[in-house]
């Protein structure tokens, strides 16, 4: 059994990191303040500094957060028995919508690249996406629906690259909602490109 002042320590931290996701959200990395993430959070500042060395790690693990909710999302989708083909069309489709959500756009499309840095951000994608990606893509060749020709990390980094980019053309849209549904179509049929058992 974990002692209560670990499950407090853990509560902690948690509820710090929620509502730095929140305020990153609505505010941003530069309109969001420490003091007011302990405020909403109910904790000290020095409680803060237990967990975290400064705002920039506090923004990391926000990002973290959102990014481990994504995948946990579309893991289920990935994981699920059924047709190789529906279920990784399905897991695209699924990323396309999820690159609606408010915390998605802001804190990992506009600010992670800012306030994290170019390579470091695409180090944390590659770390939660693209190991997402490559199984999927891994399950198509399995299942014999890609061709056994193309190599599943390059034809996995060349997706990658392309879903990123539909991510950012969604969070920079005035339209969001209906370029996401442009850049949903485009991507499956960029997937039903690579297919070799065409039905």
């Amino acid at each position: 059994m974990r002692s209560r002042r670990v499950e407090y320590s853990e509560s902690t931290r948690q509820a710090l990191v929620d509502n730095a996701v929140e305020l990153f959200t609505k505010r941003g990395y530069a309109g969001t303040s420490l003091d007011e993430v302990v405020k909403r959070a109910r904790v000290t500042k020095g409680a803060l500094y237990h967990h975290f060395s400064g705002k920039q790690a506090l923004f990391e693990a926000a990002f973290e957060s959102v990014e481990t909710r994504l995948v946990e999302r579309l893991s289920k989708i990935v994981n699920t028995p059924g047709d190789a083909w529906e279920i990784a069309t399905g897991g695209l489709r699924a990323y396309v919508r999820e690159c609606l959500e408010p915390s998605y756009q802001r804190i990992v499309i506009h600010e992670a690249p800012v306030v994290m840095g170019w390579e470091r951000w695409r180090e944390a994608e590659e770390h939660y996406s693209f190991g997402l990606l490559r199984a999927g893509m891994q399950l198509l060749r399995e299942a014999g629906e890609i061709d056994e020709d193309l190599p599943v990390e390059i034809t996995t980094r060349l997706l990658f690259g392309a879903l990123s980019a539909g991510a950012s053309t969604i969070a920079s849209s005035p339209d969001p909602r209906k370029v996401s549904k442009d850049v949903e179509r485009t991507v499956v049929r960029v997937l039903e490109g690579l297919r070799c058992n065409r039905r």
